[in-house]
């Protein structure tokens, strides 16, 4: 799918990877739409006001952008909260707030516009924020690995059930990214130095370059029910590794 001239929306698009991937689109010659809860920057054809976790927001947004637009053959589903704390103090509040907006969220996004996609009888291409949170077993992460690995699965699936209609659903799973979510990790002596050092390529990763890979992953017409890791090869780091006791 070409993304100049195509009708695009993406979640969370007013900061960090959404806002990337938005001015990304919109370079690229595409009619881009924000749904975020933040004001959104010039970048943007279209911004609406939306809280993904609240469903009547979500069908009003995604149906005021379709009409505004005259169909939708792109969304970027990027938004989505943190958070940090022990399973065993973690509060049913804060489990609920995390898995209500990354994956309850997500879902909504996804089938609202699988919804407006499949009317319109043009085909499309979704790409889900997930995260290498989703697949590896990270400490006082619980309730926001447990979000993403169902964001994962939830792409596998709706993969499977919007093919027939020429609708591609994938996932990019980014790893520590520069974003002003990560900023909360200032308060941990070392931390960005750690994942850094045990990158493949040696470094923490950028909004822009997880936004190429949505990119990619949006015009890639024979590619459909994947989640994409855009980490930098941090997600290879393995504590088992022999050649960390030699000293390579």
């Amino acid at each position: 799918m070409q993304l100049e001239g195509a009708s695009a929306l993406v979640t969370g698009g007013a900061s960090g990877i959404g806002l990337a991937t938005a001015e990304l689109l919109r370079g690229a010659g595409a009619r881009v739409a924000v749904l975020d809860v933040q004001p959104a920057p010039g970048h943007a054809e279209l911004y609406v006001r939306c809280d993904i976790s609240v469903e009547e927001e979500v069908v009003h947004a995604v149906r005021h952008v379709h009409d505004t637009f005259g169909g939708l053959d792109m969304a970027v589903l990027n938004a989505g909260v943190g958070g940090f704390g022990a399973l065993v103090d973690l509060s049913s509040k804060e489990w609920d707030r995390v898995i209500g907006v990354n994956l309850r969220g997500t879902f909504l996004c996804l089938r609202e516009v699988g919804k407006a996609m499949v009317a319109g009888g043009r085909g499309g291409a979704v790409v889900a924020v997930s995260s290498i949170s989703g697949f590896l077993a990270d400490r006082l992460m619980g309730h926001y690995s447990v979000s993403k690995a169902g964001v994962a699965e939830l792409v596998r699936v709706a993969a499977r059930e919007l093919g027939p209609f020429g609708i591609r659903v994938n996932a990019v799973a980014p790893g520590t990214t520069d974003t002003p979510m990560f900023a909360s990790t200032k308060r941990l002596p070392g931390y960005r130095e750690r994942v850094a050092e045990r990158s493949a390529l040696g470094d923490v990763g950028t909004p822009d370059g997880v936004a190429r890979a949505i990119a990619a992953l949006l015009e890639l017409d024979w590619v459909t029910g994947q989640v994409l890791a855009a980490d930098g090869g941090v997600s290879l780091w393995s504590p088992i590794d022999p050649a960390e006791s030699m000293g390579t």
